[in-house]
């Protein structure tokens, strides 16, 4: 049998094998590693049960008789399981995922041995938060934070560890982390959605902000990854000529999905059910070796807690099928790199999307009314969005005309804006009989219509409408989720507080009716936001500079968008939405800077490692081979031999001038690098690596690519691209 035959046959089995593993019903698997509902009905008692219920709902507190009862029941069932340790697993300022584990094992003063888990151990520990970054929160000697259970997010069993996922805050009451922000900003936007909701439907008890990930990531080989040091130490490839085929044909994306890969997305997809992760849609993005995978919306706490286990769940299956994940951002050059879009929006207690039109007149105004308020609101505070998505990694993606560019707009497509533009028409104060008809039947009757015709969507704008949502598209693929979520709930959440005290004085000083109060609102948000509403090519150069006319922020590096961080707007606006004090947005600030320092001060010194160790020396080799052929050439031939090594000697000497350039870019980067290192202040720190030592970052790449053309296949030390992009 030839050897293609052999391998036709092997991959239509396992594809068979996957697609019989498949054919089992994933809903008798989902959650069956989470303590959720179900599992509280078999193990919890009434009065635990309810109470439990109460803090998800309401946040009510659950009292430690109530917590010890949860606590031996979660035990109880987590040892039924195969769990021998617990843990509390956080999100602290590192974009990650934390977690120390301790055994269930404990011994009585008799040296009698049992399995032990209290509620003092559910609902609140003490790790040492002294390697945590702060942000000056706290000082290094003080080791002291704490954990405490969010049973808004069920437990869960990740292996043989029972997982409880906790907020993280400091001796003296600051958030550590990015979920305890998150959780205040999502009480907000309940609180100030709920409110208006109530003018629409008065049965509206609670509101949930909704959240859509998509993540997008790279397969890489393991072996073939480990062989980069660039790839391991900063997630990236620093150097590497771009392939002869890239992405250029098409053919990758929504393509057959390769059988390497998809052997991994079924355990992986499979892993996911099981841990209560709704993962449904998978895909080959656009470029080579990249992949899509999407879940069912979920409310925004849980939905981020999933995207971050995800990841973490992704790599160890990775490891199995011996391939490496990649979640940078840009970790090839001249092919797409990876982002995860946001898709958010607000569902009531009645199960009502909020962002969704309805049948009937007055459940479009319910539509309008948030649909407006949300465009308000980035308008007022794109900036701030903007600083959301901010870091290094993001930097070569942001305005990489493959990704949104750093400009925030809003996309609504032609009919909506139409719409608007009638609404913005509607005469202020009371409505005639006529002009309400009008409004209602002739404009507001028609938006189902309208959106059920408008399909077009914008991909280069960072904050488009998508029928019945708002799709965040510039978030990073590594990004913490709690980060732009985080900004965008309070934001919605701020200007929906104000628009209720803008009806509510004209219903109670101007006499005016509910709707007219409503439309007359709206009226004056539709013309006011008007600057952050653009329809067209976001990557366009005339886009930049319209947007400049319209003074929105265009802020393209990390560095420059987090100074509205320290702006008093930015302050007071956590400050009365109660998400943030001045010192954990303060701290926030100083811990990204310091992040986008050091992913930068990390890079620059593989760049150093990758010139000294690697590319000078095989460059250096490939010169002596020549030289050697050029000297036995010269001794065959004499005189006559430059006829025969005229190509040899070119090579020699353009190999000379790259390797002259590329010592000295490094030279000075290094000189740079300590010079920089030496500045005491963050911002203007960071700012030196960015505009005084990443530039080298380029130059150094052109030299080495053009290095990489010009050596001999087998001395050049790194594995490349066309060897890393293509799974078979």
């Amino acid at each position: 049998m030839s050897s293609s035959r052999f391998l036709a046959i092997a991959e239509s089995r396992s594809r068979n094998r996957i697609a019989i593993e498949e054919k089992g019903r994933r809903s008798d698997l989902f959650g069956c590693n989470v303590f959720n509902e179900h599992k509280m009905l078999q193990f919890l008692t009434k009065e635990a049960l309810e109470s439990v219920k109460g803090a998800i709902v309401s946040g009510s507190k659950i009292d430690r008789r109530i917590a010890d009862q949860v606590a031996e029941a979660i035990k109880g069932w987590a040892i039924s399981m195969g769990a021998t340790h617990y843990t509390h697993w956080f999100q602290p300022l590192t974009g990650a995922t934390a977690e120390k584990h301790d055994a269930f094992f404990d011994l009585l003063s008799d040296g009698t041995a049992l399995e032990k888990f209290g509620g003092s151990q559910l609902v609140q520990q003490e790790p040492d938060a002294s390697s945590f970054p702060s942000g000056g929160i706290r000082n290094t000697f003080e080791a002291r934070g704490y954990t405490a259970w969010d049973p808004t997010s069920p437990a869960f069993i990740y292996g043989t560890t029972l997982c409880i996922p906790t907020i993280f805050v400091s001796y003296t009451g600051e958030a550590l982390d990015n979920k305890a922000p998150l959780l205040r900003a999502l009480g907000a936007i309940d609180d100030a959605a709920t409110g208006v909701a109530k003018y629409f439907d008065k049965n509206v008890s609670k509101v949930n902000a909704t959240l859509g990930w998509e993540q997008e990531y790279f397969l890489i080989d393991k072996a073939l990854a480990h062989s980069r040091i660039d790839l391991m130490l900063t997630g990236r490839t620093l150097v590497g000529n771009v392939a002869a085929k890239g992405q250029q044909l098409d053919d990758h994306y929504f393509g057959v999905i390769p059988n390497r890969a998809l052997s991994f997305m079924s355990d992986l997809e499979q892993e996911c059910i099981k841990l209560g992760i709704p993962v449904k849609t998978r895909h080959n993005e656009v470029a080579p070796n990249q992949f899509e995978l999407a879940p069912v919306f979920e409310e925004a706490n849980l939905a981020v807690d999933h995207n971050l286990l995800l990841m973490d769940v992704m790599d160890k299956i990775a490891d199995r099928h011996n391939f490496k994940v990649l979640f940078h951002e840009k970790p090839f050059l001249g092919i797409n790199g990876s982002g995860k879009h946001n898709n958010w929006s607000l569902a009531t207690d009645t199960g009502v999307n909020l962002l969704s039109p309805g049948s009937t007149p007055m459940k479009n105004l319910q539509f309008l009314t948030f649909f407006i308020n949300t465009i308000k609101a980035v308008d007022n505070y794109e900036e701030l969005l903007r600083s959301s998505i901010a870091s290094a990694s993001n930097d070569h993606r942001l305005g990489a005309n493959e990704a949104p560019p750093a400009i925030f707009s809003i996309f609504i497509g032609t009919q909506l804006s139409s719409v608007l533009d009638e609404l913005e028409g509607v005469s202020k104060g009371k409505l005639s009989p006529e002009e309400k008809t009008e409004l209602k039947l002739n404009v507001v009757g028609k938006i189902p219509e309208i959106l059920l015709d408008n399909t077009d969507r914008n991909r280069t704008s960072p904050f488009a409408f998508t029928g019945n949502k708002f799709e965040m598209r510039g978030v990073g693929a590594k990004t913490n989720c709690a980060k732009p979520m985080t900004i965008l709930n309070t934001i919605v959440a701020k200007q929906l507080k104000d628009f209720k005290k803008e009806v509510d004085a004209l219903i109670d000083k101007k006499n005016l009716k509910k709707d007219e109060a409503i439309f007359n609102v709206l009226r004056e948000y539709i013309k006011t936001s008007k600057k952050i509403r653009f329809d067209g090519d976001g990557y366009s150069k005339e886009w930049e500079n319209e947007a400049k006319k319209r003074k929105l922020s265009n802020n393209k590096n990390t560095p420059e968008a987090l100074d509205i961080l320290s702006t008093k707007e930015t302050l007071d606006l956590f400050k009365s939405m109660k998400v943030m004090s001045e010192v954990e947005i303060g701290a926030r600030k100083e811990v990204e800077l310091d992040s986008y320092i050091m992913h930068l001060q990390i890079e620059g010194r593989v760049y150093s490692e990758l010139v000294y160790n690697h590319i000078i020396p095989a460059a250096i080799a490939y010169q002596n081979t020549l030289i050697k052929n050029v000297t036995g050439l010269k001794e065959i031939y004499g005189a006559a031999h430059k006829g025969f090594s005229e190509g040899q000697l070119a090579m020699i000497e353009e190999m000379g001038e790259h390797l002259t350039k590329i010592k000295k870019m490094a030279d000075a980067m290094n000189d740079a690098m300590l010079k920089a290192n030496l500045e005491k202040n963050s911002h203007k720190k960071a700012l030196s690596y960015c505009n005084g030592i990443k530039p080298y970052f380029d130059g150094i790449r052109e030299h080495a690519d053009e290095l990489e053309k010009l050596i001999d296949d087998n001395l050049w030390p790194m594995t490349k691209y066309r060897e890393l992009l293509f799974i078979k």
